[in-house]
């Protein structure tokens, strides 16, 4: 489907030329011009959805125009059920990243809230291209942004977090360039994504594919044992950089592996599921119980992030023993819906729980648990919020942190008992380690003078976290839109993987 102006187009490059132009506007004039693009963006990336045909798997909104015609390297965009929600979240949290900076940001405004436009379109890219040179045009570009923004206004560690950062998803990413170019000979010089889909491969060229694509996504999830720059990434970056990288970067990840991994090299991926699928019960089990023994709120914060997206990727994974087990691909779509779910939601609740972190350090200026007690005698609504958004990413039912997570287990049990039964453990460990810091942290007397001295939130704080308690709410509560949207594509996804399946 398409509309009769290039909607993709404006709302990537809105905001990158948004961030340019605060980059000479000056100081003053930062904060209002960066707030309303992001409101333009979000609000001319609503159409994608009110206009979007849920009963097609085609691509929809598709622009298509020559780049480099020497190599055949078109600018071509397109959106369907997966990558659009992806796009309304992108769009709907850089409005609240962009409030959340108002007041914390002393020096650099301007530099720093175009970093956020920039990055804000560079990643909405990332989920348009339809070619593979782009997508990797955007996928590497839109780490520059978050260096900066780490390298520049990020704590102590700042330095060696961003380097770490860097290489880590660089290397990644050079493996699956490799693949990309490797798969344009094969399809005799077509970057196009959706001819690398009907390529034809053996299962040893499949097998090589993947694990050069695995290199890149694994990181980008991050998954275990790939995982360790996400915690200094997080610790140091601002509040803002935390909340865009655990509710958007991280998704880019899974986002490849249905865009590529799964429909390109299905063989590969049933030969390989018991990989990925131990990987991702390891992120589980393992790091939640890593997530236990943090003190520092935003370190806890992050290994909760690793945990939630193994289930993503678990969710993606298990099809192959669902069908094995029940002979339906209908069945084996509730895992990679379920894993779409949780991403949406985990965006929301982790740039939540960031939020809440960023409302008490601006105050405190710290991230210890220990240094806290008793907040909730003097912030009762701030303490409010953060239970509700605790609750939800310890997957309380009625909450989107349950939805996607119980799809997961669903379709675990249809694959095999002990899927379901390790992954189950994030309900328990989640509660663990969420709970017990919101106890430390909120309740008991106030033994610190600088607790009580806390105010609580202001207007602009409370309406940030009023807007995402409602959408935990509402997608907890109702989440059929979302799985509308995106079941005619999981579908097809699932009717590539069956037709390469040996």
């Amino acid at each position: 489907m398409s509309l009769e102006w290039p909607i993709l187009s404006v709302v990537i490059w809105l905001p990158v030329l948004g961030g340019l132009l605060l980059l000479i506007s000056g100081e003053r004039a930062a904060r209002p011009i960066a707030l309303l693009t992001s409101i333009a963006t979000f609000v001319l990336s609503i159409p994608l959805f009110t206009s979007f045909d849920s009963k097609t798997a085609s691509m929809q909104f598709v622009e298509k125009m020559p780049w480099i015609s020497q190599f055949n390297i078109n600018y071509h965009l397109g959106i369907d059920g997966i990558s659009m929600p992806l796009i309304i979240l992108t769009s709907f949290t850089t409005v609240l990243v962009v409030l959340a900076s108002w007041e914390s940001i002393k020096t650099r405004v301007a530099q720093y809230m175009a970093a956020f436009l920039i990055m804000e379109g560079l990643m909405i890219g990332v989920f348009s291209a339809l070619d593979a040179v782009l997508f990797y045009v955007f996928w590497e570009a839109m780490l520059i942004p978050m260096f900066l923004i780490i390298g520049i206004w990020g704590g102590p560690r700042r330095v060696y977090a961003t380097i770490k950062f860097f290489l880590y998803t660089f290397l990644g990413s050079v493996f699956m360039l490799v693949a990309l170019i490797y798969m344009y000979f094969k399809s005799g010089g077509s970057f196009s994504i959706l001819d690398f889909h009907a390529l034809s491969l053996t299962l040893e060229q499949q097998i090589y594919i993947f694990i050069a694509f695995l290199m890149a996504f694994a990181v980008k999830v991050p998954m275990w044992p790939v995982h360790t720059w996400l915690p200094d990434a997080h610790v140091e970056a601002p509040t803002g950089g935390s909340v865009i990288l655990a509710a958007i970067m991280l998704k880019i990840g899974g986002y490849g592996f249905l865009r590529f991994s799964l429909p390109i090299t299905p063989d590969a991926s049933n030969e390989l599921s018991w990989l990925i699928i131990f990987m991702s019960l390891v992120a589980v089990v393992y790091i939640g119980f890593v997530a236990l023994v943090q003190s520092d709120m935003k370190k806890l914060i992050a290994y909760s992030s690793i945990a939630h997206m193994g289930f993503v990727t678990l969710g993606f994974f298990i099809v192959f023993d669902i069908f094995d087990k029940t002979g339906s691909w209908e069945n084996a779509a509730l895992g990679v819906e379920g894993g779409i779910v949780q991403m949406v939601s985990h965006g929301f609740i982790s740039g939540a729980m960031f939020l809440c972190v960023g409302v008490l350090y601006d105050r405190m200026h710290s991230r210890n648990i220990h240094d806290y007690g008793g907040v909730a005698n003097k912030m009762p609504i701030f303490a409010a919020l953060m239970v509700f958004f605790a609750m939800s990413n310890a997957g309380l039912p009625g909450t989107s942190g349950f939805v996607g997570e119980f799809m997961v287990i669903i379709g675990s049990f249809q694959a095999n008992f002990w899927y379901a039964f390790f992954a189950a453990t994030t309900l328990i460990l989640g509660a663990a380690y969420t709970l017990w810091m919101v106890k430390r942290m909120l309740y008991g007397e106030v033994t610190n003078e600088n607790v009580e001295a806390l105010q609580d939130l202001n207007g602009r704080e409370f309406v940030i976290l009023g807007i995402l308690a409602v959408a935990v709410l509402i997608l907890g509560l109702w989440p059929a839109p979302l799985v509308e949207v995106m079941h005619a594509s999981v579908a097809n996804l699932l009717q590539h993987v069956s037709a390469g399946k040996l």
